[in-house]
């Protein structure tokens, strides 16, 4: 079998790569550089030049080929590898009629947990929103404790906010259901620790991102002063940068993301070096139906996974797959079917047009840029 052509389609805030055979089977993968998904499209298409021809089961040879070419990569170039390496595994897995976890060793779980976000602009739709989760079925939720424009405002109100929004909703689901916080990244080291002190008391699963990741050294500050579990890791894209954050003891969860940390291939590594520090598996999650499918299939056969976001916002693309994959409460269910469990309607690409993203920016009182 060989590699007859790679071609990326932007679709509405996705970027999808599909790799086609002379046999006929086709292989599908996504990016997952969402605010740079023109630049990761055109990375595809170079790439292409080097896989066309190939042997698409050579997958780990591929992978090291592409990652050390030149020894010149970042983000853009890892996005488009973890892609390209998705579909491989996705052809792979149809070729031999299994199961992409079924290729890496077989299956740790039938289902895997997700969590869903409480949203709202007031603290009465903060309660509303976690009741109505819950009765949904879920039993892990997510939140940012802030509310709009709260950048603008003093860091004495912002963790006060904060502070009511967390005391709102544990009070709203009661003690059996896990809360943990998504930070965006928005504090100071100092900031960060002070808000954890105050949260304590409400049983916070984990502290998701509390400052900007550039500085693990900075983090490292943070988690000897915080007693909340620390999760990070989202727009690492490489296994030295999750072995440095996992050497220093920051976290204890970490969030690659299959579409943006080198793929199947690569996220698997990134896990067994985690499990062997006792690390949970944390997967940072957006884009499509085929971005999910692809996780679960790695979920489903790493032991140490942990939980990742229900994403329910990508059910409105479901026509773009022909089968999407199912929910059972607070849990995706692990598809039997081959590859990564889905394959792409391409006539149904054209229904959503790409959406691109604008640089806005964020902005304390005084003009200057916030987080």
């Amino acid at each position: 079998m060989k590699i007859e052509r790679v071609t990326p389609f932007l679709v509405d805030g996705f970027l999808l790569v599909r790799v086609y055979t002379d046999e006929g089977i086709v292989g599908t993968g996504e990016a997952g550089l969402w605010a740079h998904h023109k630049t990761v499209y055109q990375t595809i298409l170079e790439l292409s030049e080097y896989y066309v021809g190939k042997d698409p089961a050579h997958i780990e040879h591929h992978f090291q080929v592409v990652s050390r070419n030149s020894h010149f990569m970042g983000a853009a170039i890892s996005a488009a590898v973890s892609a390209i390496d998705v579909a491989l595994w996705d052809i792979l897995g149809k070729s031999v009629n299994l199961p992409v976890y079924q290729l890496l060793g077989g299956k740790c779980r039938d289902k895997v947990k997700v969590f869903n976000n409480v949203g709202g602009d007031t603290l009465d739709e903060r309660a509303e929103s976690a009741i109505q989760n819950v009765e949904e079925g879920y039993i892990s939720l997510r939140t940012t404790p802030f509310f709009s424009d709260w950048e603008k405002g003093t860091s004495t109100q912002a963790i006060t906010t904060a502070v009511e929004i967390v005391r709102t909703i544990r009070e709203a689901v009661g003690d059996g259901i896990d809360i943990g916080l998504e930070i965006h990244r928005n504090l100071t080291p100092d900031e960060a620790i002070i808000l954890a002190g105050e949260l304590a008391p409400f049983r916070i699963l984990y502290y998701e991102d509390p400052i900007a990741p550039q500085s693990i050294e900075a983090l490292e500050y943070v988690a000897q002063h915080v007693h909340i579990p620390i999760a990070t890791g989202e727009r690492f894209y490489n296994i030295q940068q999750f072995k440095e954050l996992i050497d220093k003891k920051t976290v204890s969860l970490i969030r690659p993301d299959v579409s943006l940390a080198g793929g199947i291939t690569h996220c698997k590594k990134i896990a067994a070096l985690a499990e062997a520090s006792f690390v949970g598996i944390f997967p940072h999650l957006m884009g499509s139906p085929v971005n999910l499918a692809a996780f679960v299939q790695l979920d489903a056969a790493i032991p140490n996974f942990f939980a990742h976001e229900s994403h329910t916002g990508a059910d409105a693309f479901n026509e773009i797959v022909d089968h999407p994959l199912e929910r059972d409460g607070g849990y995706v269910i692990v598809p039997d079917r081959p590859g990564i469990g889905l394959d792409l309607n391409e006539e149904k690409l054209a229904k959503f047009p790409y959406q691109s993203r604008q640089i806005t920016g964020s902005f304390h009182a005084d003009g200057s840029v916030a987080h």
